[in-house]
């Protein structure tokens, strides 16, 4: 390895150490001299590497993973709005709103409204349908690199964080790269904090890891594919129509292999309206 290299692969694991605290304290405020110390980098220097590694400030990658968890807790949860506000390092609700309303498109209180699903009624209802359509499709084996993510699966924005940190100097991020995650557990048999997911990243055969970082292999196969556009927080909605309304009417059976979901554009780059995300469902062979 050459010395230019061995810089890199030191540089994309010292601000790999980074995400992975940000994503531990996601409660903390933020400290730039604790997050150097942790980079062992020098404080005057830290943010600017950040900036240019990661391709996003500091605040915005904290600012970003606390309002994707607002998103989550608002569809998902009881909590009362002062305290998802809180959670999301604001001091009142109005503040919190503004910035909610700049991200996604609408007031939390609107979005919790729309986003919740309700027991007693279907994910989508059956006039609508016509927007969702699943392709079932064969696919071939994808060779990645993966990270794991043991927790609420809206939390592991931070396992994809860290891999993009990881593959930036390593000049893996082309434009044929591809983005997966793969979900091994039923959210509502498992504990949250107990889920088990991994974040991946297609790379090619002469790539090596390090750390936390180990190959897999998304098996290839049949797989009816639906596409969601909108907030990640949204996805189990779709994931509900797939399951009870689609499949039981498909004549299809699923295999015995987890779902992955494919992110299909950038949501540095795009608000959360359009963040585009397919959903493959493993099915079993005819």
């Amino acid at each position: 390895m050459t010395l230019r290299a061995q810089t890199q692969s030191d540089y994309g694991r010292r601000i790999d150490r980074v995400m992975r605290h940000i994503g531990e304290h996601l409660d903390d405020p933020l400290d730039l001299d604790r997050l150097a110390e942790v980079a062992c980098f020098s404080p005057f220097h830290f943010h600017r590497i950040y900036r240019q590694v990661v391709g996003e400030t500091v605040a915005d990658t904290l600012r970003r993973n606390r309002l994707s968890r607002a998103a989550g807790d608002l569809v998902r949860s009881e909590l009362a709005m002062g305290r998802i506000a809180q959670r999301a390092g604001y001091a009142s609700v109005a503040a919190f709103t503004r910035a909610f309303v700049a991200a996604y498109g609408a007031t939390p209180a609107a979005y919790r409204k729309t986003g919740r699903l309700s027991p007693l009624e279907p994910a989508y209802e059956e006039e609508n349908l016509g927007m969702h359509t699943v392709d079932v499709r064969m696919t071939p084996p994808i060779r990645v690199s993966a990270i794991r993510h043991v927790g609420p699966y809206m939390e592991i924005g931070t396992a994809f964080d860290r891999i993009l940190a990881w593959a930036g100097p390593k000049g893996l991020l082309t434009q044929s790269c591809r983005m997966f995650g793969i979900f091994y557990d039923d959210q509502s048999a498992v504990k949250p904090e107990a889920l088990r997911s991994d974040a991946c990243l297609t790379i090619g055969p002469d790539v090596t890891l390090d750390g936390d970082f180990r190959l897999h292999e998304i098996a290839g196969g049949r797989h009816a594919v639906l596409r969601h556009q909108g907030p990640y927080a949204e996805l189990p909605t779709a994931y509900a129509w797939l399951f009870g309304t689609w499949l039981p009417k498909s004549g299809e059976e699923p295999a015995d292999r987890p779902c992955f979901e494919e992110y299909l554009n950038n949501p540095r780059e795009h608000p959360p309206k359009e963040w585009l995300t397919d959903i493959y469902l493993p099915m079993v062979s005819k």
